[in-house]
């Protein structure tokens, strides 16, 4: 007896993934493992504006130095612009290469990066360009996990699930760069190292558990990187994000920098090279950036509301910190060391409303479309906008935390629907792109509305700070001469001091200064109530003007949301030659379904004309082509799924030669209905494909078993009785039979196996 030999790792792992694949709780973990991705990603995107205090004393800088105003913006703002630059292209790579691939590399490359932040054993300016570099390259892995997350998610779920899928993601991305801000404020006063340190486990638990049960269900097109849109899109979008970040700066008499010669290049340079790439995407014959997707009006209407509400939301996180830190906690009884942990906790009802409204909203989106929740939750954001800028400075708490949750529940509203709209409207081949191009908005959207806000509270507190510094310094006792010197600074750095949590008049004013002061006067104007006093006004003023863009931005998003029409699903309809992919992966042809209706969509395919009807792979639009089919007397039956090898069904559509191992099937209407299933029938297959293909290899009909493993294929011609035959089945024309994969099993109702 000779011994078989022992399976190969690829043919242990193809058992494993199609056991894992097959399981009704595989979508599950798929969910569970991709937001623990990119609650790691968002949490680290926000933990360090609450630690920045911490970490500056860690390594030792004073960050309202003005030579040390770029690092604490780069610190703040790297990771936000690697994430926005690479999104797309990590999208682009994971549907070329495997989106799992590409997410468990992210993992890796995350947790590697956290703790090479956490050992700097420099300090100064050498520790924080450290900081930077590890912060720009964890951003690298962040892009990453957020570029195929939720194309991960869309090939695993269903389309009448991934609302709420897709929004239980989404609200978890949303409410991490909320709870980063609370884990900031208890960790950094610790020890600032754990900031970067707290991910670590997660990051390390996550890659081995994506590693181990997560696996490539989506379709992959083999194509080559289109080098030239990756980088005229670096180029263009780092260079316009640069010059966003260095003109709210200061520049020589300016309190901004938008005049800087370098900013004004670096602005206009970047939005040429940016119009050089869309030129370029559409003379490649495989682009990065797939402008055809605007063609569809949900994903454009989508990413537009996106866009805007993003800007609304990430100026909004700034706003709060200001406030809070700098002003309201000081004014409460809060030592400025403990306001950065105090204004992450007062900030929680905005949390809530995101995980309160968010799941909802998928859940109801799946039945009802995007359109009403995504427009209705603007609104409600608009209007909370515009209570916060009726509220007072010195507010009271109980009214601030219901504001903050009324906007929590707006965007929750709106980011799990919208989400999951844009998501369904793209082909299958291209979620990992879509998806990247929708993070990229949302990315770009946060690093624009700093850029935004900042500006417009720069202004607002220009207009009259000078004054009010001036004067409250005078009645204090402080020299006229010192007086005006600090009622020249730049107001940004006031800015920076409230959003650090600190009282920079001790530092600006010098012992000197002080020396002279009588002890009461110095007191009170290094303690906690001068400065925050002082700042008010002027602030308020800022801020009017803040909310005042916000309303206007989450308007135009409740328009572009309401246009995006009703309930839309992109469904695929592969051809022929698609069969010869991957197992379980063809390659799709557009075929666009719409719905107003809600329910599921249960056949993935075009509906079937009044006769049979094959579909091509056309070049124009990326739209099917109705080919043609001859008299249909006999057709292959085509049963495909990940991790098993296909299998080829000889069917006959005249009922004239029926096998005499089974009965023929019952007269069908044009469709025919049945069971895939594995090793036994107990052991259904959902998302198994089955094609009808023709005499000449093309598609009649194509289906998708749910997850019972059950199946109605529809397109074929009326009245007819199939049958399977009892000749071996030829492989039709574009179809490879291939020998790896375990062997699937077809049961057709009316007959018996």
């Amino acid at each position: 007896m000779i011994a078989k030999p022992a399976p190969s790792r690829s043919a242990r792992r193809q058992a494993r993934a199609a056991a894992d694949t097959s399981s009704p709780q595989y979508k599950w973990i798929v969910l569970s493992n991709t937001t623990l991705g990119v609650l790691m990603a968002t949490i680290n995107g926000s933990i360090m504006l609450i630690a920045l205090p911490d970490i500056f004393r860690g390594i030792g800088i004073d960050p309202l130095q003005p030579g040390n105003t770029s690092l604490l913006l780069w610190l703040i703002m790297g990771y936000l612009v690697v994430t926005a630059v690479l999104v797309v292209s990590f999208g682009r790579m994971g549907d070329i290469y495997g989106r799992v691939r590409m997410y468990n590399a992210g993992f890796a490359v995350f947790s590697v990066f956290s703790v090479l932040l956490s050992v700097t054993w420099m300090h100064g300016t050498a520790a924080a360009l450290w900081l930077i570099l590890m912060r720009v390259a964890q951003g690298v892995g962040g892009a990453m996990l957020m570029a195929n997350s939720n194309a991960i998610i869309t090939d695993a779920f269903p389309a009448d699930q991934r609302g709420l899928a897709l929004g239980l993601n989404q609200v978890a991305g949303i409410a991490g760069s909320f709870m980063g801000l609370v884990l900031g404020g208890l960790l950094a006063p610790v020890e600032w190292r754990l900031v970067f340190l707290v991910s670590v486990p997660f990051g390390v638990f996550g890659t081995f558990w994506a590693y181990w049960k997560l696996h490539d269900t989506g379709i992959r097109r083999p194509a080559r990187l289109d080098w030239w849109g990756n980088l005229t899109f670096a180029v263009g979008l780092i260079s316009v994000l640069v010059g966003i970040t260095y003109g709210i700066q200061p520049y020589r008499g300016h309190t901004m920098g938008w005049t800087n010669p370098v900013v004004l290049a670096a602005l206009i340079g970047g939005v040429a090279v940016l119009v050089v790439f869309g030129i370029v995407e559409t003379r490649v014959a495989e682009p990065m950036f797939r402008m055809s997707l605007f063609r569809i009006r949900a994903f454009t209407a989508g990413n537009l509301a996106s866009l805007l509400s993003g800007m609304g939301r990430g100026g909004l996180m700034f706003i709060l910190i200001i406030w809070l830190q700098g002003i309201w906690l000081p004014r409460h009884g809060y030592g400025f060391e403990q306001t950065p942990l105090w204004a992450g906790i007062y900030m929680l009802p905005l949390t809530v409303g995101f995980l309160v409204a968010g799941p909802v909203s998928g859940w109801l989106s799946d039945r009802f479309g995007a359109r009403p929740f995504a427009t209705g939750g603007m609104l409600v954001a608009a209007g909370s906008f515009v209570l916060l800028a009726l509220l007072p400075v010195d507010f009271h708490y109980g009214t601030f935390a219901a504001i903050l949750l009324l906007n929590g529940i707006g965007m929750g509203l709106f980011a799990s629907p919208n989400r999951a709209g844009i998501m369904n409207s793209l082909p299958a081949d291209q979620r990992g792109v879509g998806g990247g191009m929708s993070t990229t908005f949302q990315n770009s959207a946060m690093v624009l509305s700093i850029g935004v806000f900042f500006s417009l509270m720069i202004l607002g507190l220009a207009s009259s700070l000078p004054h009010a510094l001036s004067s409250g310094l005078v009645a204090q006792g402080v020299s006229a001469a010192d007086a005006d010197r600090l009622a020249a600074l730049p107001p940004v750095s006031v800015l920076f001091a409230s959003l650090l949590g600190y009282n920079p008049l001790q530092t600006l004013l010098g012992p000197a200064a002080l020396a002279h002061l009588p002890a009461g006067h110095a007191a009170y104007l290094t303690g906690r109530g001068f400065f925050p006093a002082l700042i008010s006004g002027p602030f308020s003023t800022g801020l009017t003007t803040a909310f005042g863009f916000a309303i206007v931005a989450c308007l135009i998003a409740a328009v572009a949301s309401w246009l995006r029409g009703g309930k839309y699903v992109h469904t695929d309809l592969p051809t022929a030659a698609d069969v010869s992919a991957a197992p379980g992966a063809p390659e799709p042809v557009a075929a666009h379904v719409t719905t107003a209706r809600p329910g599921p969509v249960v056949v993935a395919s075009a509906p079937p004309p009044a006769a049979p009807v094959a579909t091509r792979a056309g070049p124009v639009d990326g739209r099917p082509r109705p080919a043609p089919e001859a008299a249909l007397g006999a057709y292959t039956l085509v049963v495909t799924a990940p991790g098993y090898r296909p299998a080829l069904y000889a069917m006959t559509a005249d009922g004239n030669r029926p096998s005499a191992a089974v009965d023929a099937g019952p007269r069908t209407n044009g469709r025919i209905t049945g069971l895939v299933y594995g090793t036994a029938p107990d052991s259904p297959l959902p998302g198994a494909a089955l094609r009808a293909v023709g005499p000449r290899g093309t598609v009649l009909a194509y289906a998708l078993t749910g997850d019972d493993g059950r199946f109605q294929l529809p397109g074929l011609p009326h009245g007819l009785s199939p049958a399977p035959t009892d000749e071996a089945p030829r492989s039709p024309r574009g179809v490879q039979a291939r020998p790896d994969g375990a062997a699937l099993h077809l049961k057709l109702d009316g007959t018996r196996s």
